[in-house]
């Protein structure tokens, strides 16, 4: 943008030459700007993965607390309605692989459904058992269909080679494919990330302006209008000498707070919006939100302000737990139940510990107050209420 007035300070030596063109002198100044279109991550799980977990600090903690708070609650396995104390699918899951451990392996899986959309794991036998189990990263795999439109297999790419790997169970060698529900893919799943894609851009970009801001937050942002009381004008000699002084002057973090000194009709006028005008943290903070929405986690827990939906902490984690822990072992238990079991045994179920979950002691503990009051059940009907065995058995 050019100045259309000149500066009084720099007068035009007399010259035999033809006069320099110059620019007539107007009234006043007018800035017109029109918002272009936002541009916004692209919906694929590196660009997710970078931008989400990878840079986003409410994105990196919403999927941490899933992953871990999972992976922490243990497993049991049931023959018919028989609890298995120990189990060989118990110590595979313990030590699924040499460079995974139990929790490990588990949080890989999760992280990967929730970025993604979609979890794999490959069965490795050996010497005709099944020895290993081993995560594969989402977008290194790729369903195959037939001609009916089902899945025959997956296509895994690694180093520039592609395998398939059949449809099945782990005892026909398959792959456990586990995913949320997708209302526009039959074979993949949706990411929750990507429903909150606009928030995750938000609130990315946020955090870059405040950065910019510090690191040059006395550059002026505005127009110099010029306006004499007689005519003038402005040579080009005297126009690259003011944009140096304003570049050289009032730019970067450590000119931060100097005034700018203007002469001679010179008029400094703001343009754009301030953060107050905008609403700038109520901005970011309820980008936030919807980040944490997107995963189930209550933002409470995230230290996320003004959020009231629950009375307190310990509310909020139950909830926690409840919503979105809960829901999320019980599929994966039903997947590896299907895909594991038969390598096992027909009859087998694999579940989860409610009564290891430290975040649903207080309703354990009401439930345990209510049946122990129960004066119409027996002994062995209020432990089958509460998951154990009876005596006898």
């Amino acid at each position: 943008m050019r100045l259309t007035r000149g500066l009084p300070w720099r007068k035009r030596r007399p010259s035999a030459q033809a006069p320099a063109e110059t620019k007539m002198a107007t009234s006043g100044f007018v800035a017109l700007h029109a918002a272009g279109g936002a541009n916004w991550t692209l919906k694929t799980y590196p660009t997710l993965a970078r931008a989400g977990y990878m840079r986003n600090p409410v994105a990196h903690r919403c999927v941490r607390l899933i992953c871990e708070a999972a992976a922490a609650v243990p497993w049991l396995v049931y023959e018919g309605r028989r609890e298995h104390d120990a189990h060989p699918i118990l110590t595979l899951l313990a030590a699924p692989s040499p460079r995974h451990c139990g929790p490990e392996f588990l949080e890989t899986l999760y992280g990967h459904l929730l970025l993604s959309g979609n979890a794999f794991a490959e069965a490795v036998w050996v010497d005709g058992a099944l020895r290993e189990l081993h995560p594969l990263r989402p977008d290194t795999v790729r369903p195959v269909e037939g001609e009916e439109g089902w899945p025959l297999g997956h296509d895994h790419t690694s180093r520039g080679r592609t395998r398939r790997i059949v449809a099945g169970h782990a005892g026909e060698g398959g792959l456990m494919h586990l995913r949320l529900f997708h209302p526009l893919d039959d074979h993949m799943g949706f990411p929750p990330l990507e429903a909150a894609s606009m928030a995750l851009d938000l609130h990315n970009q946020a955090a870059q302006w405040n950065k910019a801001l510090l690191d040059n937050s006395a550059r002026p942002s505005g127009a110099l209008v010029y306006q004499p009381k007689e005519g003038g004008n402005l040579s080009d000699e005297q126009y690259e000498r003011l944009k140096e002084e304003l570049e050289d002057g009032y730019s970067g973090a450590r000119r931060a707070g100097r005034p700018l000194l203007l002469e001679g009709g010179l008029d400094w006028k703001a343009m754009g919006l301030t953060p107050r005008e905008m609403d700038f943290v109520e901005a970011k903070n309820g980008a936030a939100r919807d980040i944490a929405l997107a995963f189930g986690v209550p933002p409470m827990m995230l230290g996320i302000p003004g959020d009231n939906t629950y009375a307190n902490y310990q509310e909020a984690n139950r909830a926690f737990y409840r919503l979105t822990v809960m829901p999320l072992l019980s599929r994966t238990c039903a997947a590896f139940t299907q895909w594991l079991g038969p390598a096992f045994g027909s009859d087998l179920r694999l579940d989860f510990d409610t009564d290891a979950i430290a975040g649903l002691a207080m309703e354990r503990d009401a439930q345990w107050r209510r049946l122990n009051e129960a004066t119409f059940l027996s002994e062995d009907e209020k432990r089958e209420a509460v998951g154990y065995q009876p005596v006898g058995a």
